[in-house]
């Protein structure tokens, strides 16, 4: 399991000649840093003297971006998955006719799940990215850097997700389904763009 590994141990991982894990992969474990690292910020929120207007909020954002860490960091593994088998797709035998339509069938099935499986993780870290916001404007001040930095990896999550997205759609025959998850897509990718630049733009640091 690629999210059981050591961070040298999936750095190297990373770095070696292989297909996995890849962008879809990092994006996730990104985002479930982002997740972290506002699950934090709302933690050291908690208890704090000046704070206790807000303490119930922070517990929520807590609870939730623990359960988006979580999730997000099961598709560390399953983006590597779903990859794993469009490169299985592609090894199925084509010697006759019913082989290869099989084999297209397989492999347009695979590219789906290959699709699906980063949008997820897309809106997952922009759900990250939306309870980073709430635990930077009334969470502790002290851990501010801290959340700026969860939501900038929320958006860039989220935006790598959805590369990745775009990418396994340009295999996918299926015109509805490609339309479906392309308007998706950009719905995304403006929505965090835009969101990201408020909070920064907002950041007293």
């Amino acid at each position: 399991m690629l999210a059981d590994l050591k961070i040298k141990q999936y750095l190297e991982r990373a770095a070696a000649g292989t297909a996995v894990p890849g962008g879809g992969s990092v994006a996730a474990l990104n985002a479930a840093l982002a997740a972290g690292l506002t699950e934090m910020v709302a933690n050291l929120t908690v208890g704090k003297k000046g704070y206790e207007a807000v303490e119930e909020k922070m517990r929520n954002i807590a609870r939730q971006a623990a359960d988006l860490r979580q999730a997000l960091t099961v598709a560390i593994d399953t983006d590597a998955e779903a990859y794993g088998e469009v490169m299985d797709a592609y090894k199925l035998p084509q010697e006759t006719e019913d082989q290869k339509q099989l084999r297209r069938e397989k492999i347009q099935e695979a590219f789906k799940l290959a699709a699906r499986v980063p949008l997820e993780v897309a809106t997952h870290a922009a759900r990250v990215l939306g309870l980073a916001e709430k635990a930077i404007d009334s969470g502790n001040k002290n851990a501010v850097s801290d959340g700026l930095v969860a939501a900038m990896n929320a958006r860039t999550a989220t935006l790598a997700a959805l590369y990745n997205v775009k990418i396994n759609l340009a295999s996918i025959e299926d015109d509805e389904f490609v339309k479906k998850l392309a308007a998706e897509v950009n719905r995304l990718e403006k929505r965090v763009a835009a969101r990201e630049k408020e909070i920064l733009s907002r950041a007293r640091i």
